[in-house]
C-alpha cells in the first residue's frame, strides 16, 4: 500500500513532464477498438483499451454526442458499460436514440465529485466493463480541479492491464498526462427540422439563419436534426496516426 501511495506522488510530481514515469510507452503494445465514427478511427487507430480517454468541449460543442456514440459502440460489441452521471443529467431516450443497448448500461446517478470518485473506484476495482463513461461536463470547474492528478493515475493503473476504456467527458481535461488521448469537440454546425404539429417551413433545416456556424436555431417548433463536429487530437499515444482536425457527421433525428 505504502509503495503504491509513493508510486502516484512520484506520478503526479513527473507526470506533466514525463508522459508515463513507470512504463516503457515504446514497449507497451496497445489494444485497440472502434469508437463507431469510422473518420475519427481512420483519424487516430481506434481507442485505446485499458487506458483514459478525454473527451473535451465548451457546452453544446458535441462531446456528450460523441460518448454517447462511443457508448453505442461498446454495447454493438456485447461488452456492458457503465455510466457515472455525475448531476443525475442523463436521457435514457437520448442513450436509447444514440443506439445504447439499454440492457447493457449500468447508469449511476451522482450529485458531486466525491460521489462520482467513489462509484468509480468501485466500478474499476469489480471489473467487467468495455468502458466506465464519466460525465463531468456539468460538474463545478473549481471542484474538479481540486481532484490530486495522483487519482487519476491510480485509475490508471488499475484498468491498464483490463480492456475496460475509462472515459471522461469534460469541459477541460481533468486527467492532465494520466491520459492516453485527449480529444476536444467543436460544434462545426447545426441542422434544425420542424417539430410534429408545427406549420411547414420550406427549407427550414437548410435556412441560414438555422445553420450559420456558431450560431443556434431559434428552440420553438423546431428539432435538432444533424450536428456537424470538428473533433481536435490534442494528444495521443497508442498510434502513430494522428490528424489534427477529424470532421464527423452525426444526424440525430430522422427528417422523413
Amino acid at each position: 500500500m505504502q509503495s503504491a501511495l509513493l508510486r502516484a506522488q512520484l506520478e503526479t510530481t513527473l507526470g506533466e513532464r514525463v508522459s508515463f514515469p513507470f512504463t516503457d510507452i515504446e514497449r507497451r503494445v496497445w489494444e485497440c477498438v472502434s469508437s463507431g465514427i469510422p473518420t475519427l478511427d481512420a483519424a487516430i487507430g481506434g481507442l485505446p483499451r485499458g487506458a483514459i480517454v478525454e473527451i473535451c468541449g465548451i457546452p453544446s460543442s458535441g462531446r456528450t454526442t460523441l460518448g454517447l456514440s462511443v457508448l453505442s459502440a461498446v454495447c454493438r460489441r456485447e461488452e456492458v458499460c457503465a455510466l457515472v452521471d455525475g448531476t443525475d443529467a442523463f436521457d435514457p431516450e437520448s442513450g436509447a436514440a444514440a443506439g445504447i443497448d439499454m440492457k447493457r448500461l449500468l447508469w449511476v446517478r451522482c450529485r458531486n465529485v466525491d460521489q462520482v470518485l467513489r462509484s468509480t473506484d468501485l466500478l474499476l476495482q469489480g471489473g467487467g466493463f468495455g468502458a466506465v463513461a464519466l460525465d463531468l461536463s456539468d460538474l463545478p470547474q473549481k471542484a474538479l480541479h481540486s481532484v490530486p492528478l495522483a487519482t487519476w493515475f491510480r485509475f490508471q493503473r488499475v484498468i491498464e492491464n483490463t480492456p475496460t476504456i475509462l472515459l471522461l467527458i469534460v469541459r477541460e481535461s481533468a486527467a492532465k498526462s494520466a491520459a492516453a488521448l485527449v480529444l476536444r469537440t467543436n460544434l462545426k454546425k447545426a441542422d434544425w427540422t420542424k417539430s410534429i404539429g408545427q406549420p411547414d417551413h420550406p427549407g427550414a433545416s437548410r435556412h441560414p439563419s438555422f445553420c450559420k456556424e456558431g450560431i443556434s436555431a431559434p428552440s420553438h417548433g423546431l428539432l435538432l436534426a444533424n450536428t456537424f463536429l470538428d473533433i481536435e487530437v490534442l494528444r495521443i499515444r497508442h498510434s502513430e496516426l494522428r490528424k489534427p482536425k477529424v470532421q464527423h457527421h452525426v444526424r440525430l433525428h430522422s427528417c422523413s
